[in-house]
């Protein structure tokens, strides 16, 4: 694959892909071999295809008319293999972000109702805004009779700032993550870019597709060892015993009754 060249046949590839494939998979007993081949032809067509078109005809090429090639390869590829540490603080970034915005649910689900202290803060169609908010405190800032429904305002009003507080933070850190993904297209070498495209996007997306191919095997054997187990959990000679048993009381039965075998 890292051997494509401008001029080169798609199709010739895929011919040799599918073959060899199919060639390894003849070996694997309990894979049929025509699933992953579909598996194969389902990501030529939704993806490998056009990759490699635009491969045969623009050779390895990271920028293409001065923008970032990002149909060859997607800006996630860049973020996983080089700012995997910064996509990390992001999340974190938007779990704490998480947890604020629960805070704030669960004082609306607790307080919010009809008779709740943070019903009348609420707007026509009954949202919890930090307008909406901020000026029920001001109406109520000189009541004597509602410290407490002030207080749950404040409170909810300190978790709606810290909840846009930290949407500005993940704004500013997912800003500063695509100006890094945007300036490393230029400085990537060919080397780095058949590495992203073949290594993490073609055989990552296949390894995917082949593992939930064996996945589905796995589960499907499990299931029927389950089924064997189960129906016979109980050893023959136990059902053996079992049925002399029975058998002996049937003849007790029968005699008492006045019948006899022969």
């Amino acid at each position: 694959m890292k051997k494509i060249a401008v001029g080169d046949k798609p199709k010739n590839l895929v011919l040799v892909l599918t073959e060899d494939l199919l060639a390894t998979f003849q070996k694997v007993k309990l894979v049929d071999p025509y699933d992953v081949y579909q598996h194969l032809m389902d990501y030529w067509a939704e993806t490998m295809q056009d990759d490699l078109y635009l491969l045969v005809i623009e050779g390895w090429e990271a920028v293409l008319d001065g923008q970032p090639n990002t149909d060859l390869i997607p800006g996630t590829l860049i973020v996983r293999r080089y700012y995997a540490t910064d996509q990390t603080a992001i999340e974190q970034f938007e779990a704490d972000r998480d947890v604020i915005t629960r805070q704030m649910e669960e004082l609306d689900e607790e307080h919010g109702g009809e008779d709740g202290l943070l019903a009348d803060a609420k707007t026509d169609k009954g949202k919890l805004t930090k307008a909406s908010v901020k000026a029920r405190i001001e109406e109520i800032a000189d009541d004597k009779d509602a410290g407490d429904e002030r207080k749950l305002l404040k409170d909810y009003f300190a978790l709606v700032e810290k909840e846009a507080a930290a949407n500005n933070k993940i704004k500013e850190a997912v800003k500063a993550l695509d100006a890094k993904v945007a300036a490393k297209y230029g400085k990537l070498s060919k080397d780095e870019i058949k590495t992203l495209v073949v290594d993490d996007k073609w055989m990552g997306t296949l390894a995917a597709v082949v593992q939930s191919e064996l996945n589905r095997v796995s589960q499907a054997l499990t299931g029927r060892v389950k089924e064997l187990a189960e129906r016979y959990a109980v050893p023959m000679p136990i059902i053996v015993g079992k049925v002399d048993e029975l058998t002996m009381k049937v003849d007790t039965h029968l005699k008492e009754m006045g019948f006899v075998w022969k």
